[in-house]
């Protein structure tokens, strides 16, 4: 087993981070499997310089340590090289363009808009920047979530359209860089947070164009605040630095975090110590 935990230096960690980077660990330690630590920096305009060193901080207070370290934006030519094996088209429509025609075409019906293949059928406008976006195919895509122990479908077409592989400005989308590096650190399991559920399908879609396998996901449920919102840093969410800097042990915050989970434990525990207790959850089954 080979698992990851690939957060983005766009600032401190807070508790929801923490959450996920936890039982990311568990899972692959728990599992006897090598862990990665993957920084994906390569939307240049959020990333702020020092959180990639807190990053490692903060994971090393808790107690999550990892075997290899990678960072994506020394990636580059891996993503440009997996362009070359996908049919790609440029586009220039910006995203107000696509929320009018969508609005005018009575959809989207779900939280995204579905890209309604404008520059497809049409010749681009050279007088500006393009994008590239992947013809997807015309087909369902599932896959069986092992947390939530439900099977997720996605007609692509319909349900997301084309989507970007690299924006206009270059950089290159998450979806092309996660898949391109997950099949090249060979990762079979993957533990991240359940708003990135419905990204998995067109992941899966893109693995299967690059003859790449596709790893067993488990999508957790993100840590919410009082009001039931999701802990965000620009919600106020507290940092771990804050939390570090304010004399708080990390087996404080480590017994916090799972008992956000419903798990009975003392008031202060090791990562180590969770192992057992975290193998002992159905959640954690690979059958």
């Amino acid at each position: 087993m080979i698992g990851r935990y690939a957060p983005s230096p766009t600032g401190a960690m807070h508790l929801g981070n923490a959450r996920t980077a936890l039982l990311a660990w568990l899972h692959t330690r728990a599992h006897g499997g090598q862990h990665l630590l993957r920084i994906e920096d390569l939307d240049v305009s959020r990333v702020r310089p020092y959180a990639y060193d807190l990053i490692r901080r903060d994971l090393t207070w808790l107690g999550l340590d990892w075997d290899t370290e990678y960072i994506q934006s020394e990636r580059i030519d891996l993503y440009q090289d997996a362009l070359t094996h996908l049919q790609t088209y440029p586009c220039t429509c910006t995203r107000r363009q696509i929320a009018e025609m969508t609005a005018a075409a009575s959809a989207p019906h779900g939280p995204e808009a579905v890209y309604p293949g404008t520059c497809r059928h049409q010749h681009t406008d050279s007088a500006k920047t393009a994008a590239l976006r992947w013809r997807v195919p015309d087909a369902v895509v599932c896959l069986t979530d092992h947390w939530i122990k439900q099977t997720v479908c996605q007609h692509l077409l319909t349900e997301v359209g084309d989507f970007v592989l690299r924006r206009g400005d270059g950089v290159f989308a998450y979806h092309l860089a996660v898949v391109v590096d997950d099949a090249a650190m060979q990762i079979t399991d993957i533990v991240r947070g359940a708003d990135l559920l419905s990204s998995t399908p067109r992941q899966i879609a893109l693995q299967r164009a690059l003859d790449a396998a596709t790893p067993r996901y488990f999508h957790v449920p993100l840590m919410t605040d009082y009001k039931g919102e999701r802990l965000a840093k620009r919600g106020g969410a507290p940092s771990l630095k804050d939390l570090r800097e304010t004399g708080i042990s990390p087996e404080k915050v480590l017994s916090e975090l799972a008992r956000s989970l419903g798990w009975k434990i003392p008031q202060e525990v090791t990562a180590a110590e969770l192992l057992p207790i975290y193998l002992a959850q159905p959640q954690s089954s690979l059958a």
